[in-house]
């Protein structure tokens, strides 16, 4: 099936932030753009700045994870979950996704994509039980600061990181939180913008430490 004409030209900076992996970011956003409406994934307007506003605002968070395991909750789309396991194939991912639908999606980019590097895992991160933890914990667009620390803390090993993407408002979030970050004793909490120099509109990350 063609990739829709409205998809996104790639950006020239894709190749860079990609390197050698850069063939399974164009399957994976083209596989996005094709089916993502179908799955209830993407809206047909996110189609023009697909690479710009999804592909490339997760990819330059890559730098960010450090060899070992990371939990994606609320994988979704795969955003930022495939695409961070697509660019950091040094890292093993656990994709935490409760809807049977895109968990079937998720499942499927990892087999076409040849990923051995994840797991999909269907459940809600509050319901998740570890053996062990994870070194650190993503998620995108799934809720306030404040209702993610009490998802995704437990869920980290002491000394872990929270890596958690956010918009305009991460600082005003934060703040918002301060019962939250004292009760799960985290550290460290800052508001981090990425891609300045690759992204039309930058990436926010609060990153903390859980003690």
């Amino acid at each position: 099936m063609p990739v829709p004409d409205e998809t996104e030209t790639e950006p020239s900076s894709a190749s860079r932030l990609f390197g050698d992996r850069i063939d399974l970011a164009r399957q994976f956003t083209a596989d996005l753009a094709t089916h993502g409406e179908e799955y209830g994934l993407i809206g047909p307007l996110e189609l023009p700045r697909l690479w710009s506003r999804h592909i490339l605002n997760c990819v330059v968070v890559a730098p960010l994870l450090h060899p070992g395991t990371v939990g994606d909750i609320g994988s979704g789309a795969g955003l930022p979950g495939i695409v961070l396991a697509v660019a950091r194939p040094d890292v093993r991912f656990t994709l935490i996704e409760p809807m049977e639908r895109r968990v079937k999606w998720l499942n499927d980019q990892v087999a076409s994509l040849g990923l051995d590097n994840v797991e999909v895992v269907r459940d809600r991160a509050e319901d998740v039980r570890l053996e062990e933890g994870f070194d650190q914990v993503t998620a995108r667009a799934v809720s306030a600061f404040s209702k993610l620390i009490p998802m995704t803390a437990p869920l980290v090993v002491p000394g872990g990181e929270l890596v958690l993407m956010k918009g305009a408002n991460a600082a005003k979030e934060i703040t918002a939180a301060e019962k939250s970050i004292r009760r799960f004793k985290l550290s460290n909490v800052e508001v981090l913008e990425l891609g300045a120099e690759s992204l039309t509109e930058i990436t926010r990350v609060i990153r903390a430490t859980v003690a």
